[in-house]
């Protein structure tokens, strides 16, 4: 290769290498300031033994067709060290045996209750109709002090009602979300998970969730959403976001535009969660999930499907090859300069990957799937591009949900 190519080449990966640096860096500066200045939901059972909670608490679970998973979280909750506790579980539209599951699990514990739900009205998202039924027409939310959102696939650790109520109060906030520990047992939430959840904090960083303000950019997780019960009631309830696909991001923004307080923390391991059963559950859940949170924008997910190879794995590669090269050309002052340079870039992409697993209690061994599962991600924002441009319906819930494409959404 001519003398001069080979410069371009080097000039090229070492503009890749720093770039790596400087981002990766920076997202390594993000983390570790986060995790000095919020707690997690696991911090609250601190909180908890000082000042014990003492709200009344309903847990309000909406489920369509759960078979497979609403006995794992019923025993969970069973399992709770918080005695002021009642639990509705709203069946919507089950065309399976979830009910008969259910009441084997339950197995006469009196603090449970079922709602059956056998039709949603047009109007309505299914999961939001669901859980508004379950506040509803149940008893145990009627007396409530705090009312916890969660889902079927969840399953929470024995003290995380206790926790999160305490954290609440502590924080002083009118909802408490959290971010649950993700399950890794199939090949996709091994690599391809990991890149997907980091792609949705870099849009909503905690730090910006969690302030007041201008700054504040606010977002929920809908697999737990803990309200007060006055702060629910004042906002709408369910009713407000009625036909919102992801009701947890209009919870969060109705509750800025209300004057109350919202919050989101990690779970550290306080609330765990399987979310797709299958790798076309994955990429249709997380089309979803991408599609709403980037406002149904479509030129919006058309960047993103660039911008997460480029920055999860091109940069490192270039950082790589720039280390390779280097030590190739036999140049002494090249081969430090470049080598310095590119192993820095690679250094600070581990760094960076890293404390990102051991924030979501995933192996490190998975930092290799998070480069591999970066190319995947930037495909299901593609076709989350398509599906909004072509009109393909989302599947959800038992329900089908053509989303017009926003204003601006165009490429």
């Amino acid at each position: 290769m001519p003398t001069l190519m080979l410069d371009v080449v080097m000039f090229v990966l070492l503009l890749g290498a720093v770039a790596s640096l400087v981002y990766w860096g920076a997202v390594t500066a993000a983390i570790v300031k986060t995790n000095r200045m919020l707690p997690t939901a696991r911090d609250g059972i601190s909180i908890a033994d000082r000042t014990p909670p003492e709200e009344r608490v309903c847990i309000v679970v909406p489920a369509h067709n759960e078979a497979g998973n609403i006995a794992k979280l019923i025993r969970s909750l069973k399992a709770q060290d918080y005695d002021r506790l009642n639990i509705v579980l709203a069946l919507d539209r089950c065309t399976d045996d979830t009910k008969g599951v259910a009441l084997e699990a339950i197995d006469g514990d009196h603090r449970f209750e079922i709602v059956e739900i056998t039709e949603c009205p047009d109007d309505w998202a299914g999961k939001v109709h669901a859980a508004h039924s379950g506040v509803t027409r149940s008893n145990g939310a009627r007396d409530a002090d705090v009312l916890l959102f969660s889902d079927a696939d969840t399953w929470f650790d024995p003290a995380c009602v206790r926790a999160t109520v305490a954290l609440a109060n502590d924080r002083g906030l009118d909802m408490l979300s959290l971010l649950s520990t993700l399950e890794g047992e199939q090949w996709f939430e091994k690599w391809v998970q990991p890149a997907a959840a980091f792609e949705l904090a870099r849009q909503y960083p905690l730090l910006r969730v969690n302030t007041d303000g201008e700054r504040q950019r606010p977002f929920a997780n809908g697999q737990f959403m803990l309200f007060r019960s006055d702060a629910y009631q004042d906002i709408g309830g369910h009713e407000a976001v009625k036909g919102a696909v992801l009701e947890d991001i209009a919870f969060a923004l109705l509750l800025k535009y209300r004057g109350k307080r919202g919050g989101l923390l990690m779970a550290d391991g306080i609330l765990r969660c399987g979310m797709y059963g299958s790798w076309e559950e994955f990429v249709r859940g997380w089309k979803r999930i991408y599609t709403e949170s980037a406002n149904r924008e479509a030129g919006r997910l058309k960047r993103y499907s660039v911008r997460v190879p480029v920055l999860n794995a091109l940069l490192p590669d270039m950082s790589v090859a720039c280390m390779v090269l280097a030590i190739w050309l036999g140049n002494p002052v090249t081969q430090i300069g470049g080598g310095i340079v590119g192993g820095a870039g690679v250094l600070a992409w581990f760094v960076a990957v890293g404390l990102m697993l051991r924030m979501s209690h995933a192996p490190f061994g998975q930092v290799f799937g998070f480069w591999f599962g970066s190319f995947l991600v930037g495909k299901i924002f593609r076709q989350a591009a398509q599906d909004l441009e072509t009109g393909t319906p989302t599947k959800w819930g038992g329900r089908e949900y053509v989303r017009p494409v926003a204003d601006g959404g165009g490429a």
